[in-house]
């Protein structure tokens, strides 16, 4: 993209793209801001074109590498292309009646490195329950699946509102339902897989008390929600993004650092290794914790649906 600036005026301009685009990458995309750094171009090796480059790199697990180049390109392109075309290429400022020839600060984005850093960031393996689960922590912002419906059995009563509540919800959220066999865990597991963020249950209780419960995927927490407040409640949650979720997280399971390095196959059952920390080779301490505390059906609730992928509740 080429984006067009007054005559002088690259300096600032050239400071908000930097930092603005690489906020995006973490506030929108939701990648780790300690994988996302700037890398300014040496005066020897800036193009011919450029005055200044700054490149937005990510650390990779081959190391740290381009995700988009933002370069000062001043009059360069327009100026060349004028000298040569014999066209006219200056505008006219509407509000001082000045012409000039605007310069140019040009941010180049490679989507195919924005995709492979999405889903390297976002894999990890952990233990939930003394079961091994696959989760890609994705923001909510790029979730294929942002909300998935799932009735808690295959009765008639439970597919008719959970079939509602994915018709409501799918105007304002990309909704998945899902009602294949298995049990509800093994459904949780799927999703987790796939980077769903949240899944709404609907359960036997659900036709009295007219709530249904929200299970997180980051931290398996749950919690019970009335109907007729799920959309607002899902809406604010998917707003607050992975650091707020991150921070709740922190506040049910206890960290540790790892002092041994065994990794995750040595890791004793129940407790987790953050597998992504040892395979990129994150600047930070890799980090362990105590799985499973909040795993257990939500107090009040009837459902019985503890988030185990081979319970014995079904």
């Amino acid at each position: 993209m080429e984006y067009f600036v007054k005559p002088h005026e690259d300096e600032g301009w050239f400071r908000y793209w930097r930092d603005n685009r690489r906020r995006w990458y973490i506030d929108v995309l939701g990648l780790r801001p300690d994988r996302v750094d700037f890398r300014e171009h040496a005066k020897e090796t800036l193009s011919h074109y450029s005055k200044q480059t700054t490149d937005i790199e990510y650390e990779f697990p081959f190391g740290w590498s381009e995700l988009e180049g933002i370069a000062d390109r001043t009059d360069y392109d327009l100026r060349v292309h004028q000298e040569r075309s014999g066209a006219d290429l200056t505008y006219l400022d509407p509000d001082t009646n000045q012409r000039y020839l605007p310069w140019v600060i040009e941010p180049a984005v490679s989507v195919d490195r924005i995709f492979i850093a999405l889903l390297i960031d976002a894999y990890d393996e952990d233990v939930v329950n003394r079961e091994r689960r696959v989760v890609l922590r994705l923001h909510p912002n790029v979730a294929p699946v942002q909300v998935a419906v799932v009735p808690l059995s295959k009765k008639d009563e439970l597919i008719v509102i959970a079939r509602r509540l994915q018709s409501e919800l799918q105007a304002r959220f990309r909704t998945e339902y899902d009602q294949t066999g298995g049990h509800i865990g093994r459904r949780y597991r799927r999703q987790d897989e796939i980077g769903t963020p949240f899944c709404v249950t609907v359960d036997f209780q659900s036709i009295d008390d007219k709530e249904v419960t929200i299970r997180e995927r980051d931290t398996t927490t749950q919690e019970r929600i009335p109907i007729a407040k799920l959309s607002a409640h899902l809406a604010k949650l998917i707003e607050t993004g992975p650091r707020e979720l991150a921070r709740h997280a922190s506040e049910q399971k206890r960290w540790y650092s790892i002092l041994d390095g065994r990794g995750f196959e040595g890791t004793p059952m129940g407790v987790y290794v953050k597998k992504s920390d040892l395979l990129l080779g994150s600047r930070g301490t890799s980090e362990t914790r105590i799985a499973g505390a909040a795993e257990g059906p939500v107090t009040g609730s009837s459902s019985g649906a503890p988030d185990v992928a081979n319970g014995s509740n079904f």
